[in-house]
């Protein structure tokens, strides 16, 4: 598609060959000469500019992946909740259940005890996986050891 231009016909008489010398056909303009300089500033502007739309797509793509993990805490919280209060539920109807064959303070007693047994054998095995020795890195270090070995044998 051609263009007149319209510097070359004063008088708008476009495409109907009037005016000095008739309309003027426009072809594409020539790509500038632009310098390296130029190129080059043209260059770090679109980075930056590329490096904020990608830090404003993290930011929000950050907040919906946050606002997720808020939801799913709210959700296990509640689950928790639950999952307790009817632990305890369990636990009066072992006791009540109980009571039919003994006396209610006996039956709460026994309950309570074999409560706190099995409470205080979970402790002692959480406890006993944060030691110091089952929390170091022993195969890395080991690798470490070799390495270093394996250096000072290259280096003599």
């Amino acid at each position: 598609m051609m263009a007149v231009d319209p510097a070359r016909d004063p008088a708008g008489a476009r495409g109907m060959g009037l005016g000095a010398g008739g309309p003027e056909i426009i072809g594409p303009r020539p790509k500038t000469e632009r310098s390296i300089g130029n190129l080059l500033s043209d260059l770090a502007g679109e980075s930056m500019l590329l490096i904020r739309q990608e830090l404003a797509l993290l930011k929000a793509e950050l907040h919906e992946k946050f606002s997720q993990v808020g939801q799913g805490a709210t959700m296990l919280a509640a689950g928790v909740l639950f999952a307790f209060s009817g632990w305890l539920v369990l636990l009066a109807a072992a006791v009540l259940g109980l009571a039919e064959i003994l006396p209610a303070w006996l039956a709460a007693l026994i309950v309570g005890l074999a409560v706190v047994a099995i409470g205080g054998a979970l402790l002692m095995i959480g406890k006993s996986r944060f030691d110091g020795q089952s929390l170091m890195p022993s195969r890395t270090l080991r690798t470490l050891r070799d390495d270093e070995a394996w250096l000072k044998e290259r280096l003599r």
